[in-house]
């Protein structure tokens, strides 16, 4: 699978080099008042297309030369890509626009969630709760609705935990390995063989994200690397039996928990959970714990700062990824770790916020 992970990196390194060279002028929309903005200048925000761009060569090509023997029809590769393409693209155009509202890039994201269950004959029947798992089977339907809301969900999610060079990126990288592992154990290499082309073109896109800075993905990368790993994860616990349905919530309770924690925070203080701010866990280590890079001027500073930000969480990440990869087909395990890793997460957000940040951790960001 070698051969596919090199097209999908090469191709998407080119896409974004050429969308880096063309795309200046759109980035000059993106205001700098904006609370979620950490970075000076203008930085075009279309990674993304780049993302799909070269995963997509790479799906193709597995389709019409099957040199790597992924068993993988052109026909459904050309399909998938596809139905992907609605959510891609509303997070492209309001990456370009800043004008496609929430709702209206949440209903693209389910609609083309909707399109591949149908397409590819997916759902989700199995939670590990009994009484769950009894519903699901009951009412009609009702396991290819929650397979397309996880689908269609996981994109908004990993949108929320992108805000620093390298970071979505990374854990996007993390998890694409750790499913194409469990993947390939159970001889499923067509499925190994879809994350790792997302895994190559993601590559392609942080040579120039990381650590320079010279791109972001955007809310089209977001979509593309929600998209494709709630995909994977479906596809994975339908077709293998022994794969726990806690398998991926766990490897995925990161940017998951990162959510919701989000829309409770703001419910709580009465804001729209659509409301953009500056308090997410990322922001707040970027702010509170990574100390202020010494620089002669301020995009520099920024830089490094934020450069400097990403690895905390990636370590945070690989807290929940370990135990996943670890305890694939055990679901008690699994259910215990999501527990440890929230509860991990909580405290940890209480503590920076209270100031309670032990000197070990900050002489680390020093």
């Amino acid at each position: 699978m070698l051969a596919l992970i090199v097209i999908s990196f090469l191709v998407a390194a080119l896409a974004v080099l050429g969308i880096m060279r063309r795309a200046r002028r759109h980035a000059r929309r993106y205001g700098k008042d904006m609370p979620q903005r950490f970075h000076a200048g203008h930085v075009p925000r279309l990674g993304g297309a780049g993302i799909f761009i070269g995963m997509g060569a790479a799906w193709l090509a597995a389709g019409v030369i099957d040199v790597v023997n992924v068993y993988w029809p052109l026909k459904i590769s050309a399909l998938t890509l596809l139905c992907l393409a609605p959510a891609v693209l509303s997070g492209v155009v309001e990456d370009v626009t800043q004008r496609v509202a929430v709702r209206w890039r949440l209903g693209l994201t389910i609609g083309s969630a909707v399109l591949l269950c149908y397409v590819l004959d997916l759902s989700l029947e199995r939670t590990g709760l009994p009484i769950v798992d009894g519903w699901l089977r009951a009412i009609p339907y009702a396991g290819m609705l929650f397979a397309a809301l996880a689908i269609g969900g996981l994109p908004h999610a990993f949108n929320i935990i992108d805000g620093y060079n390298g970071l979505a990126g990374t854990v996007a990288v993390i998890v694409c390995l750790a499913i194409s592992h469990v993947s390939l154990q159970l001889g499923d290499r067509q499925l190994a063989a879809m994350v790792l082309c997302l895994l190559g073109a993601t590559g392609g896109f942080l040579v120039w994200n990381y650590p320079r800075g010279k791109i972001f993905a955007g809310d089209g990368g977001a979509y593309v690397w929600g998209m494709v790993i709630a995909l994977a994860c479906v596809t994975l616990v339908r077709r293998h039996g022994t794969v726990s349905p806690w398998f991926p919530m766990l490897l995925l309770i990161y940017p998951v928990w990162e959510t919701f924690f989000s829309i409770y925070r703001k419910v709580a203080r009465g804001q729209s959970p659509g409301m953009a701010d500056a308090l997410h866990f990322h922001q707040l280590i970027f702010r509170r714990i990574v100390r202020v890079a010494v620089h002669d001027d301020e995009a520099r500073q920024l830089l490094s700062r934020n450069n400097r930000t990403s690895p905390y969480l990636w370590v945070l990440s690989g807290l929940s990824v370990v135990p996943a990869v670890l305890f694939w087909n055990r679901t008690y395990w699994l259910m215990l770790f999501t527990v440890l890793f929230i509860a991990t997460y909580v405290s940890a957000y209480l503590m920076i916020v209270r100031f309670k940040v032990p000197r070990w951790l900050r002489d680390i960001a020093g």
